[in-house]
């Protein structure tokens, strides 16, 4: 019988390196990240106190707002207030659809540069009047102020590369502002989806804005850096599969990784922008106005809105259904929404208990399972195979959610709900996740820099197009099988020791120590096991549920409906070696012989395999047992 035995991971030590961020750059809201002495990431808050700061600008007058306070331009002046901006980076105006509703400064056609997509805005602008040349020649004049002339109103068009420089600026600003020197790089987050020119007008506007990009991190590396920073979670394994469930404002990005010794591979990748937070804002809006109206007798039509006055009640509802979401992902009680004069001066004051929340926005969570589970089965995987769920973006808050799609995954399933991480900054939460991993990664690649050679070559395995970005992994479980007498398929014909787990990211080394039961009797013990690989999979079986004693008192006139149950299950596929080593270490326990073993795997990139087994005592480790397996 064989045991291995586990170690906990060493806590990870950041060294003083060059001050570098994380930016998590959304469509919505945006967060930057720092690292503390403890070599920990933390968002911090910008100039207004804000950690989600709102991609939104807006310009009043002469007044220039970024963040939250841009958003409530929203009511009084939405065409003058610039939202959604990321998504059009690197994107063509022919590209974008004529068709899409605004709540905000609509895109125009840049007039003086071809089919780029701009805003136009109306601002007061102020010049300078020169003094007369007969003032100017008195030398009191030499040292009067020049006097300004009063503001006048003008047109200002700005691309989709200009407003995203003036808001970088604003982040970078914020981080200058907090850490009290300059910030001398950092690493964005970018959704899957970016195409290759999007990435390159990001990193043009970030050095516009004075911004050193490190690396674009897409936004599955950013959660998975996060995730895998420190020991893992309980009930959680190093080597697990995780699926990233992205809800943003303007789409669903779904991920599945294994992550295999704290490196992440990707497995699928989906993307639907059909469905979103903002579908769940409508939903809530429009809940909200039928009790407007109901209550009121004032007719209120929204999303989409009927006419000026119910754009602007909707933009005063948009707002207020935020901090509703948010009271409805902290409490389980009842959330309320209040909005002062919301149509034809009438204040509205309402509220949703969660169950109800969850009944209106039903469809939505539905949508996101069913992607969930085109996903899995893209990769070839069963929801039984995820160990690991892990929410980005405000919207994945929502308790619901996590109810709606825990119940179709495995009892043992770890999500941010179940170890309490959701709200808080902690591992888990939703809405820093992103900006940490960045923060994070940005602290790699400024040591590396900093270091020898070699480490600055291993930096660049990070850039786009560095042939580490293509790795392959293993197809098969790999592990060791110790035959047992009498044992039935069941356990596979005995004690079975998973080494490298498929999706495992090759070249690989993986080291497992265990102790062997050699028996009883005084003949020479020798130590033996067969390398196998096998194939995985998910048994499905209809049984009927356990029936009480009341139950069975009564007579059901209908057949019982079964319930599906569901086994994870293991089948030798490949036989791939067999190792035996003479037990020169063996030590007698209760009557049976017992000893160490160590047994090392090396996985090339080519597929090739070394097993390598040898005895662990107390005078340390015997002779090498080696075998060598060619890739088939």
């Amino acid at each position: 019988m064989a045991t291995p035995n586990g170690t906990a991971d060493a806590p990870i030590e950041v060294s003083s390196a060059p001050t570098v961020v994380g930016i998590n750059f959304g469509n919505s809201y945006a967060s930057i990240a720092v690292l503390t002495k403890e070599g920990l990431a933390d968002c911090i808050a910008n100039e207004d106190g804000e950690r989600q700061i709102a991609c939104t600008l807006a310009f009043h007058g002469e007044e220039l707002y970024v963040g939250n306070q841009a958003k409530h331009q929203l009511i009084k002046h939405p065409q003058n207030t610039i939202t959604g901006f990321r998504n059009l980076l690197g994107k063509k105006f022919s590209e974008l659809p004529s068709n899409k509703p605004t709540v905000s400064a609509p895109v125009i056609q840049h007039p003086d540069l071809p089919d780029v997509p701009a805003y136009k805005v109306q601002v007061l602008q102020a010049s300078p009047t020169p003094l007369s040349t007969t003032a100017s020649n008195t030398p009191a004049a030499s040292h009067a102020a020049t006097p300004r002339s009063e503001p006048t109103p003008a047109e200002r068009v700005l691309t989709v590369s200009e407003v995203t420089i003036i808001f970088l600026k604003s982040l970078v600003q914020s981080a200058e502002d907090f850490l009290g020197r300059k910030v001398q790089g950092a690493v964005i987050s970018v959704p899957a989806w970016f195409e290759e020119a999007q990435k390159v007008a990001l990193e043009e506007a970030a050095a516009e804005a004075g911004i050193n990009v490190l690396q674009l991190l897409e936004e599955a590396g950013a959660a998975a850096v996060t995730t895998t920073f420190g020991p893992p979670a309980e009930g959680l394994k190093a080597d697990r599969t995780q699926l990233l469930v992205d809800l943003g404002s303007s789409g669903l990005e779904l991920s599945l990784l294994s992550i295999r010794d704290g490196l992440a591979y990707s497995l699928a990748t989906l993307s639907d922008h059909s469905v979103g937070g903002d579908a769940i804002d409508n939903k809530l809006m429009k809940y909200f106005a039928k009790e407007f109206t109901k209550k009121t007798k004032t007719p209120l039509v929204v999303c989409p809105a009927g006419d000026a006055q119910d754009r602007r009640a909707e933009a005063k509802l948009r707002l207020a259904v935020e901090h509703t979401k948010r009271t409805i992902s902290a409490s389980p009680g009842t959330a309320t929404c209040s909005v002062e004069s919301l149509k034809d001066g009438l204040d509205f004051t309402g509220s949703i208990t969660r169950l109800r929340f969850d009944m209106e926005v039903r469809s939505v969570y539905e949508t996101v399972l069913a992607r969930v589970r085109e996903l899995v089965a893209v990769a070839g995987l069963d929801l039984y195979d995820v160990d690991e769920i892990v929410y980005i973006g405000g919207s994945t808050s929502l308790p619901g959610l996590d109810d709606a799609l825990a119940q179709s995954f495995t009892g043992t399933v770890v999500t941010p709900f179940t170890t309490g991480t959701v709200v808080g900054g902690g591992v888990g939460d939703p809405t820093t996740i992103l900006a940490r991993g960045c923060a994070l990664q940005a602290k790699v690649l400024a040591l590396l820099a900093e270091g020898t050679e070699e480490e600055r070559e291993v930096k660049k395995a990070f850039t786009r197009g560095s042939k580490w970005t293509q790795a392959k992994a293993t197809s098969k479980t790999i592990g060791m099988l110790f035959p047992e007498e009498g044992a039935g398929d069941g356990t596979l014909g005995g004690q079975w020791i998973p080494a490298v787990l498929r999706e495992t990211p090759v070249p690989c080394r993986r080291v497992v120590t265990f102790d062997v039961d050699l028996g009883e009797g005084e003949r020479e013990k020798r130590a033996g096991f067969e390398v196998w690989e096998v194939k995985e999979g998910i048994k499905i079986e209809n049984v009927k549920p356990p029936r009480g004693e009341e139950d069975e008192a009564e007579e059901d006139e209908e057949e019982e409906a079964e319930i599906e149950v569901k086994e994870k299950t293991i089948e030798k596929e490949n036989l791939l070696a067999s190792l035996v080593l003479v037990a020169k270490e063996a030590k007698l326990v209760n009557g049976r012989w017992t000893t160490t073993l160590e047994v090392q795997f090396l996985i090339n990139d080519s597929g090739d395999i070394e097993v390598s087994a040898s005895e662990v005592g107390a005078s340390g480790k015997g002779e090498k047992t080696v075998v060598s397996i060619p890739s088939a």
